[in-house]
């Protein structure tokens, strides 16, 4: 009997449209059956859904801008604590953070900004990558993003990055090279994230996997054909690396035109020390 811990992400491009399609959004969220589920780009205000989801603690961060951005973490275990913001007021109207403390771990949600059609937006976005490698960062040494003491601990992020990081991650990389989402600038600030010492799980498990995406245009029948890109991902601690024992992506759920991607942790020895919901699973 094996102690695993399992959490899943997944952009759902607006929430609201996915719980009207089959099948639903609860379904899919037992199939799932992860005991940390994030969710970005919900597209929501407070109070426009109310998901019938057992056993789950829901955790919301809404935009300012109505029917725009947001993220949530749906978790089998309540929160130490929640912090909805990087720590920098202009960026912190979008709703694109959802942090947990758990115990033994940061759990980061993200919904990283796109740099819009011909980089119009690249500087924002080379501050928010700075920002939250800084965050991220700082969670592992005991800062909080408002410079206030917390716990170190490792993490685990995930999300939407908006970055193809290498042409092994997307289908036509010398067509797209410049382009928002594989542009230099943006390689490069996930160059560094990883270089802060943070682990791309899937990649460091399937260093040679092609074919491997999370988003699809909805255009030109994108999906059918697998012309996509991975721009979601599971990042972990280097402390936690040898822990990953899977990092999976799910093409076959429908319901956005991005798909669910899911991690698993060993988590040996941590049940001792409280994890109060800790889901004891057999390795198949």
């Amino acid at each position: 009997m094996s102690q695993r811990y399992l959490f899943a992400s997944w952009n759902v491009n607006g929430l609201r449209a996915v719980i009207k399609k089959s099948p639903s959004f609860e379904e899919i969220t037992q199939e799932l059956d992860a005991d940390v589920f994030a969710l970005q780009e919900t597209k929501l205000q407070e109070g426009q859904v109310d998901l019938d989801l057992p056993g789950y603690f829901q955790t919301w961060s809404y935009a300012e801008r109505k029917g725009y951005s947001g993220t949530a973490v749906f978790s089998k275990e309540v929160p130490l604590q929640v912090i909805h913001e990087v720590g920098v007021p202009e960026l912190d109207t979008e709703g694109r953070v959802v942090i947990c403390e758990f115990e033994h771990l940061w759990f980061v949600n993200v919904y990283t900004p796109n740099s819009q059609n011909e980089l119009a937006r690249i500087d924002r976005r080379m501050h928010w990558d700075d920002v939250f490698r800084e965050v991220c960062q700082g969670l592992e040494q005991g800062i909080l993003p408002d410079g206030s003491k917390g716990n170190a601990k490792p993490v685990v992020m995930c999300g939407d990055f908006n970055v193809a990081h290498e042409p092994i991650d997307l289908k036509n990389p010398r067509t797209n090279v410049g382009n928002p989402g594989f542009s230099d600038e943006e390689r490069a600030k996930f160059t560094a994230l990883l270089e802060a010492g943070f682990v791309d799980t899937f990649r460091s498990l399937h260093p040679t996997t092609e074919g491997a995406y999370t988003w699809w245009s909805y255009r030109f029948n994108a999906r059918a054909n697998n012309a996509g890109w991975r721009i979601d991902y599971f990042l972990v601690s280097q402390a936690l690396e040898q822990r990953v024992v899977m990092s999976c992506i799910w093409p076959e759920i429908m319901g956005s035109d991005h798909c669910p991607i899911s991690l698993e942790l060993d988590t040996e020895g941590w049940e001792k020390q409280g994890v109060s919901r800790m889901i004891e699973r057999r390795k198949a």
